[in-house]
């Protein structure tokens, strides 16, 4: 048996890399071949991700041309001859004849519409000065990602949920943790206030939504119903209810206190991202991830209205609309990220953050956007993580509290020092904007 001469570690990687750098060198340079099936499949994939809701209204639209077609005959006659050769044997048989009284009234006529025209002409209104916001206030705490957050009604605290599976309370003021909650087994998407109990409402990934007495910081009541992970909850403002929203492309109705699931909301085909009470009708909003906004009959449990103006999941356009009917109203657009959260405040400033961390302030009246901030990351942090996930503005509307992926929370306030003068609106009358995209 003859004996293997040994090598050194050194030298028997450098006979790998030799033999590796000889294998591929004479390819290095050349792309893989692109593979048609995968490369069919990834574009009928994008085509029904993109326009999957108007397949069904382009194949109705062909199939009527096509009948229109049959019914023309194999030798329609080209478009407008009739008409002419009609005309031509009019006038060749029929001697003009004018009255001035004629004349006279197609003129006045005229004038007339050209007066409703002028009458008619789109008014863009001048915005209404905001003074800009800056950061008034940063808070450390959480070990991950902060995904939610409620403020208090007495707006003297406000709550706060993150992937690190812990609610924490904050005082509102100076910014110092008041009690810290646990219980949830995984990362907390969405919290909520109650007006008229001492309970604070939490839901998460783990498909669980608490209700929390605030009085013993403990749990009273579990809603179980949900099959995947819970996305969004909302508080009816006048009845006791509960309305919580998920990935099983689901939203329901509970009753807060007999946690009884009065109504599934079924319809969309996709996670529902987004549920909004309110106590003028509708009173139940859902958005989904299927494009499209859901207005719903609380009593009857069913949908009134569904709104499809959204080509995509909302990634870098802001549409507002008119209740209760869900009428257009206008498009917001500016943000060049995924916009994940929005709030409004009294004063009719609304606020939109991006996945990329920018803040965007708009005149909620005439959309005008009048300031933009990009988020600043905490020390340790990488720029990519200066996402926002959530906001809102307290109960006075002079704060504003973002929850962000660099783990803080951050409070902006408006500048006391500006005005006018300093920070004037630069603004000009887009008289050609598109009402609908």
């Amino acid at each position: 048996m003859e004996d293997v001469q040994r090598h050194s570690v050194h030298t028997l990687v450098f006979r790998s890399l030799k033999r590796s750098h000889d294998m591929f060198l004479a390819n290095q340079g050349l792309l893989p071949p692109v593979d048609e099936n995968a490369e069919k499949i990834r574009r009928s994939i994008k085509a029904r991700d993109s326009y999957g809701m108007v397949f069904d209204d382009v194949k109705k639209m062909q199939a009527m041309k096509n009948l229109r077609e049959i019914e023309a005959g194999p030798n329609p006659p080209p478009p407008g001859t009739a008409d002419q050769e009609m005309n031509q044997t009019n006038e060749n048989a029929v001697v003009a004849y004018t009255d001035s009284t004629i004349t006279n009234r197609t003129q006045q006529n005229q004038q007339n519409q050209l007066a409703n025209i002028i009458k008619k002409s789109p008014s863009m209104p001048k915005p209404k000065w905001h003074p800009p916001w800056k950061l008034y206030r940063v808070i450390a705490g959480h070990l991950g990602w902060v995904r939610c957050v409620a403020v208090e009604p007495g707006n003297e605290w406000f709550a706060t949920g993150a992937a690190d599976r812990i609610i924490k309370i904050w005082d509102l003021a100076s910014g110092q943790l008041k009690v810290s909650l646990t219980g949830h087994v995984s990362t907390v998407r969405g919290l909520a206030v109650s007006a008229r109990h001492p309970y604070l409402f939490s839901c998460g990934e783990d498909r669980q939504v608490k209700c929390w007495d605030l009085e013993y910081n403990k749990v009273i009541r579990h809603y179980h119903g949900h099959l995947s992970a819970v996305y969004s909850l909302a508080l009816h403002p006048s009845i006791d209810v509960l309305l919580t929203a998920g990935r099983d492309s689901t939203a329901r109705v509970w009753d807060m206190r007999t946690k009884a699931n009065i109504h599934t909301l079924t319809g969309h085909t996709h996670t529902v991202a987004k549920v909004i009470a309110q106590a003028s009708e509708p009173q139940v909003i859902t958005g989904s991830h299927d494009t499209t906004i859901r207005l719903w009959d609380l009593a009857a449990g069913k949908s009134i209205c569904t709104l499809t103006n959204h080509k995509k999941r909302s990634p870098d356009n802001i549409k507002q609309w008119k209740c209760p009917d869900g009428k257009f109203i206008q498009n917001l657009s500016g943000h060049n990220a995924i916009i994940n959260c929005l709030a409004v405040n009294a004063e009719s400033v609304l606020v939109s953050g991006g996945d990329n961390g920018t803040l965007h302030f708009w005149d909620w009246r005439t959309g005008y956007n009048f300031q933009r901030l990009q988020a600043p990351v905490q020390p340790g942090s990488m720029d990519s993580e200066a996402g926002i996930f959530s906001m809102t503005f307290d109960n006075s509307g002079s704060r504003l509290i973002t929850t962000e992926a660099d783990k803080t929370i951050k409070i902006y306030k408006e500048d006391d020092t500006a005005t006018e003068e300093t920070h004037p609106i630069n603004w000009k009358p887009d008289i050609l904007k598109r009402r609908k995209f």
